[in-house]
């Protein structure tokens, strides 16, 4: 079958899995028999043969495809490679470590036929340590508090999407844990399935605690850009008015006790305190102006095409 009619991307990065891409390709080809798909490997920067057997199964698999990174960019990166380059209706990510049951695939595609544009796998019966189990439950909580999605599950890694939806999310650090929330600023409409979760059976996990205060300090800033992205002046402007008010009230108390019992205030502290929040409110506003002149700059030459499609 063309390349131009292929239905389905499969997206897997790959870091140090020598030993699961044989048995992982083999369950796909198992399950999707009757399907035009391909099998985007994205090497990011491999130490031990998984490029080699990558490259064999480019050679003995006719939908295989390799592309390799020069060093280790992190997943994001990974995933940002792979959309781009995947020619698929419907994009499908998963991770190269077999936990993943590439049995489900034919459910994630039934749900973005269905009219969805994101499809979160949930790995109701996680088979990982508590370590990695108990952080994840609590970041997940966060994410649902603080960005309004009702996922599970936002770090699973197998995920289905629209192609022409996955092409336009900005990737980048580890923003691969929240593509729903970078698909719900496009306007995408997202569910989720539960979905089988195995244990590892070889390599090693990269998981890391590091990974935990990079994801804290992530989450605030998809926070921040769900809330405050396209109106910038609704959070300096608030922020400028609360100060701005601040100091107009001191200063205002000042010029009453001057006026009305005559007292001295040039020395008080209170006077450069009213003056400087006066002065720093007024500088956010004008913070505020500026990222409004900035994002409207950028709407008139970028517009979103990808928040809506041909009927």
């Amino acid at each position: 079958m063309s390349m131009e009619t292929l239905q389905l991307s499969i997206i897997i990065p790959v870091l140090d899995e020598e030993e699961n891409l044989i048995p992982l390709v083999e369950e796909i080809r198992s399950i999707l028999e009757d399907t035009a798909y391909e099998i985007i490997f994205i090497d990011d920067g491999s130490m031990d043969n998984s490029l080699e057997i990558m490259m064999q199964l480019k050679e003995s698999e006719g939908n295989v495809r390799v592309i390799k990174h020069r060093r280790n960019f992190g997943k994001a990166v990974a995933l940002k490679t792979g959309f781009a380059a995947a020619k698929g209706e419907i994009s499908i990510t998963m991770d190269g470590d077999l936990q993943d049951n590439p049995a489900e695939i034919p459910r994630f595609i039934e749900e973005i036929n269905n009219g969805n544009d994101i499809v979160c796998g949930w790995r109701e019966k996680r088979r990982d340590n508590i370590l990695k189990r108990w952080p994840s439950k609590i970041y997940n909580r966060l994410v649902r508090l603080m960005c309004g999605i009702k996922i599970h599950d936002m770090n699973c890694g197998f995920k289905a999407y629209d192609t022409d939806l996955a092409k336009s999310l900005n990737l980048y650090g580890d923003m691969h844990r929240y593509t729903p929330v970078l698909g719900k600023m496009n306007g995408a409409k997202i569910t989720e399935i539960a979905i089988n979760h195995r244990p590892r059976l070889h390599g090693k996990s990269k998981y890391g605690t590091k990974r935990l205060m990079r994801g804290f300090f992530d989450l605030i800033t998809v926070s921040f850009l769900m809330a405050f992205l396209e109106r910038p002046m609704h959070l300096f402007g608030k922020v400028g008015g609360f100060l701005s008010t601040s100091g107009l009230v001191i200063c205002s108390y000042l010029v009453f006790i001057k006026y009305a019992y005559d007292e001295g205030i040039g020395d008080r502290p209170l006077l450069s305190l009213g003056v400087l929040l006066i002065i720093i409110g007024v500088q956010f506003f004008l913070l505020g102006l500026l990222g409004e002149t900035i994002t409207y700059r950028s709407s008139e030459n970028n517009p979103k095409t990808s928040s809506s499609k041909e009927l």
